[in-house]
Formats: C-alpha cells, structure tokens, sequence
C-alpha cells in the first residue's frame, strides 16, 4: 500500500443549508450561487483562514472581531479539487479522508460515495470502479453547518457528537467553531493484500528486551483480483474459496541503524503476531530519567518475494508499570508510574488544542511546543479531553522527547450537569473514536495513561467512576485494544474533584486556578494531602508584545475586565487586577501590569509545584494547567501565550522541575520587622541521590548579605532531603523588602547561580510588592559571544517533518548598578522569531553576572498571518535551516522595574 495526498490545489465556497444539495430554484429554474464565490483553500485547514485570505472576515483574534465571524459555523461549505488518477491502480484504491470537521457529504464525479459524522475517525470510501478507466476525476465534499453542540457552560449528558468543544466557548477560547478539512487527504494505493492493523508493544527485563508485533491483514478474495485483471495475486493452484499466502516479515534496526533482529511468520489467518527478542537493549525513558533511544521497526507483507505492503514504525523499549502512592489508601487508583523499575515523579502541563484552527497548525508550531515542553523539564503532557485526538506529528515528537502521555477520550465537562453522555448517537461516536486512537496511539512509546474525559462527575465534587457505562464501555475498549496500559475513568478520579483542606478524602484532583491570596495560598497548597494534582493553575497577563498584536491602542492599558468588553472578550476569567493592584499598587501603563501580574502567577505556580513535590512519592506528579492556549488571551493560566511568548511562569516552572532543585516552605509574604522567620528548605534530586551542598542567603535589594547559612544533603537519603528550618528575624530595610537566597552549590560558580532560586518577602502591612517597582539603581549591561550559529535539536536525526530549526548565540549579562535588577529575562526586538532562553526570569543583584543561551525559532505562531517567516534553501545539503527573509536578530535584556522598551514596535 502507497499513500497519494490530495492536498494540493483546493477551493471551497460557502452556501445557505441545503443548497448545493439543490443547485436550482424549485420555482424558477436559476442557479442557487451561494453566500461567496470560489476561494483557494488550504487543506489540511479551515475556512475561517481561507475567508480572510480572501477578505471576506477581518483577523478574528483581534479586538472582538471573532464575533462578527460566527456565521460562518451557520453555513455549508463545499470543498473541491481535482486530481489525476494513478497509473498504475494496484488491486483496489480507497479514498481516505482523515479529519472531516465535521459533518460531510463525500462525492467523487458527481455521485455520492456516503456520510460522515466523525472528525476523529477517517472517512474511507473504496473507489476502485469509480476510477477505472478515468485520467482525472473532481472530488467534492460538503460540510454541513457545525452541531450545536455544548461549550464549557451546558450539560454533559446532553452531547451527542465527537466533536472538539473548546471551539464553542472555553474560558481559555473564543466561540470561533472550526469548519474544515483538519487533516489530509489521500488515496490508498492496495494490493491484493495490505496491512489493516498493526499493534506494537514492547517490555524488558533483566533477560532483555522484547518487541511485540501483531498484525492483520485486509485481503481481495482471489475471484476478485482475478475479475479485476490481476492474476498475479494467486495461482491455479489456490482454492477459490482460500485467501492467498502472506507472510509478515519484521526487520528491527537499533537506533544506530543497524540490524539487530530479522523474523517471518506466515499468517495463517487474518492476524498474526511475532515476538522480537532483543539482548542488551537500549532502553527508553522519560525525560530527565534516562535516554530516548527509537528503535526502527520495518514491517512487509510478502507473497513470496513480491512486497505487497510495508510500513515503518519507532519504538522504545521499556517496561511500563504502576504502583499505588506511598502511604496511599488500599481504595484509592494506581497513581505512580514506573518506567524499568524506577518511579517517575510526575513534571508536566496539560496541552490545549495550538490553535482554533487546529487544521492550520504547521509541524513547526507542534515540535517547538514540544521542544518547550522538554526544556521545561517536564516529563508528561496531558492531552485534555475538551479538545484533540492529536495529529500523530506529536506523539512523534513525544516519544522522541520523553514526554508521557496521558490521552483522554473526548468528553468533557459542562457545569450544569457533568455526567458522561448515554445517548445511543453519542456512545456509537465515541466508540469509534476510541477505537481508533487505540489502535493508532498505542504503537507510541510514550503513550502512558488513558482516561475516560475530564472532569465527568456524577454528583457535584464527586468524579465518576466505571460504574457509569459510558466510562465502563472504554474501559473495556482499552482492555481489548491496549491491555497493558492504565485505564482512569476520569481526571480528577476522586474521590473528591477539588482540592480541598479536608484530609484524607484527596486522590487525584483538580484545582485551583487562581493565587489563592496571602496567606491563604500558602496554608492551602502546603498542606494538602492529595495523591495526584492533574489540572491546577495560576493566572497572569500576557506580554505587552503580545497584546500589541491583538488589541487596538485604546485597550492598551491597565484595567480589569468589569471595565472594558475586549479585555472580557479575551479571558474573562482569568482578571488578576484587583489582585495585582493590592500586591503593587495602582500601574501607570501596560508593561508594568503584565510584569506585577507574571510575577504573581510565577509565585503562585512555583509554591503549588515545589509543595507537591516535597511530599513525592505520596503525591506522584503535578500538570500545570495549562502549557498553551489556542487564542490570544489577554491573561490566562497558560505558561507560554499564544504568540509563543515564554511567560515569567514558564521558567519558574522549568526551574521547580529541574532534577537539582533547593526550595523554602514559608506560608505567608509579609513580616513585621522582627518577627520571627519559620521556613523549612528542601532539596530535590534525581534517582542518583547525589550528596549536596545548598546555602541560604539573606539579602537587601543592594545584595548586601545579611545573614547566611549552610546544609547538608546527605547522599542516598532519598529524592527529597529536608534540610532542616530556616530561622531569623525579618530585617529592617530601606525599602521594606527582603530577599531569601538558594543556591545549590556546584563544581563552578556558572552552574551554582543558574541553580538560584530567590524568594521576595516584605516587612509592609499592605501592597507588599510595592517598593519592586521603584528600584532606581538597577543597570544592566550585556555581551555577546561569538556570531549566530545554526542549532541541532533535540530531533536532528528525524525526518525533515520532525525537524526543528534555530540559531543559537551566547550571552553575558551583567548588573553594573547599585540595587537588585529582578527577573531579567532576554527578548528579541524585530518580533522576527520566536526565543527559548536556557535561564530568564532571573534576579541580578549589584555586580553579578549571568549567562545565557538564546535560541531563536523562525516561526509563525499565528495561522491568519499572510507569510511564513523563514524559508528553507533546497539547495542547502543537510537539515540546515537557512533564515532568509526575516530581519537580523536583535537581542536585549529586561527586567522588571524598567522602563517600557520592550513593548515598543520594531523600528
């Protein structure tokens, strides 16, 4: 079997329902033209792109614009292309339509081939007579208008498709329903005999590695073939009755390429299976755990020695296992998860769909989400259940990376009601799409859990469980199809949804997604007792730049959402205002805001995160809610916005990930001058448990030390050393604020102080943060060294789809003032990249230096933007990324009392 992608020239057009079901006027005989003419199309895509490539709708992400595009989800739209017919046709030819979004009506020639009601399940049509004999033919799909169906605010129990509902109105997106063809399109060139389905499993132990293959096989019975003009399938000598002889053979290259095992085995019937040993493997591991080495695994299917098929597969090796937590009740699920033996602490982020038009997203934008993800120092993405079965691209990258995943099915919330739908319509939807995400996702390595939806309860604050027989139909499906991988009925999984003060009623839980205040956050997140924390969060305001690009000049300005409708439009829920205003005082202009507002989510997050994982392996794991987001959010709870700015709080996670990491436990902000300081430090350390040195240091903002003190971590003594309190009495300042001062204590002062983690407390009884705006003496001063040079990623060695190209330079950055220069962070001024920085968000005090490395991307975040930023010569040897038209880097540093420079437009 060779695939053929249609996707090349398109056009759609829009029309009233019904009509291009009609053409004519019942009445008086004219032609039904439609609501537009014929527009190019962009497949994969959707036609909110296409419309304003064309100028029928404005960029529905800026100001409220997207409001005066929801009747596009109102109409029909008619795709259609042509395309030439294979030469050589093989034994049958399907069409295949991978991601129809969502109800369509499929035509080749003018005559209906059927229907389709699924975006998650490829349409696959059998065109074999249709095509013979023709040179070209025209392909045509209609999409109906889009279902009603719920957004975030509705009733669970009432959803009747396997559509993707972020799109219908989240607190993270717009109402901006997508209609299109979101994934490709092509023909399937067979034999008489092709693959159907392949299931790769693989497992290890002290004797060695094993790859499981099984397979099935699809086949013409030979009556056919011989009707159809290929005799070549079988001979005289087969029975009319019998299918002809194939043979599966697997070939399984090391991940240097060479050889290590070749197997055949004939199929007997429709499937077959064969198992590979592999001695001394080398074995896959999460990210921060080990290496991610992929195995190739070359599949055919033989008739002798004619190939009729063949596919090509990675895997890793490892074995997969789950355990209860530590000290975990003997009701509660299996919460931690073992990769070869070693327990995984749990440091990742729930991803959104990267886009409204997630059919629009290029494979750039999906590997440098994952590069991200990575860098950030985690090791699992949950795949939420409001948005995508993902494009295989990322679960590509996945297993290249280290990244877990955790894959829900699509179901999700509604807030009115939460219970998962019985509706015969929606249970024979969903069962296809299980079906197949279980037949295609589990061949990925790092494919971890799957769970039922998010956050379906059958009582308020209450999850369902397998008793529902929606969650125990998928439960048997992820038996039948993946039985070695962990089915959870739901995230949260109970036995309680939110978290909660209570004791002893906590699992897996959700929540909250707001800086809970001072000293509540604190008291609530430090001593929680849950098992598993799969969906919390903080809010914070996007960056200046960002908002730039999507809000017009009068919505430029500190203000809280009661009070100006764009903002609202653009993250209702997430204003931080109030909030910010009570901490720092009233902001004199945007950048100001944005920075008080990261500061409070970073702070908030990185409590959240360093408290949990000073309870591992009692709690197993936290997931950020949320990574991305899919539109531009004026604020949000996402780590990095849609622009693909960093947030300060993206690198404030990467630093509480980190396998090294020295952390205070304190519960409140402010002090009165002289009273007591009572924190606890930590500190947190791989599977090695290498002995460590940390020292304490008590500063004012002139990086005067004003007290210092020192621990031991002890090797061996477990992943989590308590390294005992930290005592004083809170300084009297010039300022009213105090710093606290970790560092871990490296083999050179590089290391040491890119292992920094400062703490910001006050002596102020009210807008404790105040005085951080009003730093006069900070002056920051910065070297490059050497030129820009091209980057090998993390996937250098994948195919040119999986490649990520970037130009990397090192910088020293210094302090040369005479107070405190907090979170200094790099950025790029012409807007022409994107920036991932080894370290930002860091604080300088008077003298010290920092340096960095800065990584550049050229690509474009945003799919209505009229041109892609970087090009590729073709003509360039290698994976070599050429940046050509796109401006010359600039780079400067920031931090957070300074004057508005960054958010200025390029000159």
């Amino acid at each position: 079997m060779h695939e053929i992608r249609l996707n090349g020239e398109w056009e759609v057009k829009g029309f009233w329902p019904w009509v291009p079901l009609k053409g004519t006027s019942m009445e008086i005989g004219s032609e039904l033209m439609g609501v537009t003419e014929w527009l190019p199309a962009s497949v994969p895509g959707g036609v909110h792109r296409d419309l304003h490539a064309a100028g029928w709708i404005e960029h529905p992400y800026r100001d409220l614009n997207s409001l005066n595009c929801e009747w596009v989800e109102n109409r029909w739209w008619v795709y259609k292309t042509t395309f030439e017919v294979p030469e050589e046709p093989g034994d049958r030819i399907e069409l295949v339509c991978k991601g129809l979004d969502y109800e369509a009506i499929v035509m080749l020639n003018g005559q209906t081939l059927g229907e389709h009601a699924n975006m998650f399940v490829p349409a696959v049509f059998d065109v074999t007579e249709a095509l013979r004999g023709q040179r070209t033919a025209e392909l045509r799909i209609v999409l109906k208008h889009s279902p009603d169906e719920m957004g975030q605010i509705g009733k669970t129990s009432e959803t009747f498709t396997q559509k993707s509902r972020f799109n219908y109105k989240w607190d993270f997106s717009t109402r901006l329903v997508n209609i299109g063809i979101w994934d490709d399109v092509c023909l399937r060139v067979h034999e008489c005999c092709s693959f159907d389905e392949i299931g790769l499993f693989t497992d290890a132990d002290e004797k060695g590695g094993r790859i499981e293959i099984r397979a099935s096989v699809r086949r013409k019975r030979l009556d056919d073939a011989r009707e159809a003009g290929n005799p070549a399938c079988g001979g005289a000598s087969v029975p009319d009755d019998e299918y002809g002889a194939c043979e599966l053979e697997a070939r399984i290259l090391s991940p240097s390429g060479e050889v290590v095992r070749t197997l055949r085995q004939p199929f007997e019937q429709e499937r077959c299976s064969l198992v590979a040993d592999i001695p001394q493997p080398r074995l896959w591991f999460p990210n921060g755990y080990g290496e991610q080495p992929l195995y190739k695994v070359r599949l055919r299917l033989l008739q002798g020695e004619r190939v009729l098929d063949e596919r090509t597969h990675r895997t890793g090796i490892r074995r997969l296992e789950y355990r209860r937590n530590e000290g975990a009740p003997d009701d509660s699920l299996l919460y931690t998860f073992v990769v070869n033996g070693v327990p995984i602490y749990i440091r990742g982020a729930n991803l959104t769909p990267l886009d409204h038009l997630y059919g629009n997203v290029e494979n750039d934008k999906y590997a440098w989400m994952a590069e991200a993800a990575a860098r950030a120092n985690m090791n699992m993405l949950r795949i939420w259940g409001g948005g995508l079965i993902e494009k295989e691209i990322l679960y590509e990258l996945c297993d290249r990376l280290g990244l877990l995943i955790w894959q829900e099915f699509i179901q999700s919330s509604s807030g009115l009601d939460n219970e998962p739908s019985r509706k015969p319509e929606f249970l024979k939807r969903l069962t296809e799409t299980a079906e197949h995400a279980l037949r295609t996702k589990r061949n990925h390595v790092s494919l971890t859990v799957w769970s039922g939806g998010n956050e379906l309860m059958s009582e308020p604050d209450r999850p369902s469980t397998c008793a529902d027989p929606n969650l125990a139909m998928l439960r048997e499906l992820v038996k039948k199809h993946d039985p070695g991988r962990l089915f959870l009925p739901t995230s949260a999984s109970g036995p309680v949804q939110y978290i909660t003060r209570e004791k002893g009623v906590s699992h897996d839980v959700h929540g909250h997604w707001k800086y809970e205040g001072n000293p509540a956050h604190y008291s609530l997140y430090g001593e929680a007792d849950h098992l598993f924390h799969s969906e919390f969060g903080v809010d914070g305001v996007s960056s200046p730049r960002t908002l730039r690009k999507f809000l017009s000049e009068a919505h430029l300005k500190p203000v809280s959402m009661r009070d100006d409708p764009v903002w609202r439009h653009h993250g209702e829920w997430w204003d931080t205002y109030d909030r910010d205003v009570e901490l720092f005082g009233e902001f004199r202009d945007l950048t100001e805001f944005s920075r008080a507002s990261q500061w409070m989510q970073a702070e908030g997050l990185r409590f959240i995160l360093e408290a949990n994982r000073r309870r591992q392996f009692q709690n197993s794991g936290s997931l950020v809610w949320q990574l991305n987001e899919p539109w531009p959010n004026a604020s949000c709870t996402n780590l990095i916005d849609y622009e693909l700015e960093p947030k300060m709080a993206y690198y404030w996670t990467q630093k509480a990930f980190a396998s090294a990491h020295a952390a205070l436990d304190y519960r409140k902000l402010n002090y009165e001058e002289g009273e007591t300081f009572a924190g606890e430090l930590f500190f947190f350390r791989g599977p090695k448990r290498s002995a460590a040195s940390v020292r304490a240091e008590l500063l004012n903002a002139a990086g005067v030390v004003l007290a210092s003190w020192t621990y031991e971590a002890r090797a061996g003594e477990g992943n989590v050393a308590e390294l005992g309190p930290l005592r004083f009495a809170a300084p009297r300042t010039d300022d009213g604020l105090f710093f606290v001062r970790l560092r871990a204590e490296e083999d050179s002062p590089e290391r040491a102080a890119a292992s920094d983690n400062l703490y910001v407390f006050s002596t102020r009884p009210d807008r404790f943060y105040r005085p951080a705006r009003d730093f006069a003496g900070a002056e920051l001063v910065w070297e490059a060294e050497g030129e820009w040079s091209d980057r090998e990623t993390s996937f250098a060695e994948a195919e040119e789809c999986l490649t990520l190209p970037a130009l990397r330079r090192i910088f020293r950055v210094t302090n040369r003032g005479t107070s405190a220069a907090l979170h200094v962070h790099p950025y790029e001024r012409t807007g022409g990249y994107r920036l991932l920085s080894s370290d930002a968000y860091f604080s300088l005090f008077p003298g010290e230096s920092r340096t960095v490395a800065i990584d550049l991307f050229a690509i474009e975040a945003d799919v209505f933007a009229d041109t892609k930023a970087a090009i590729r010569d073709a003509d360039t040897p290698g994976d070599r990324a050429v940046f050509s038209q796109v401006p010359t880097p600039e780079i400067a540093f920031a931090h957070f009392n300074e004057p508005d420079r960054e958010a200025r437009e390029p000159e």
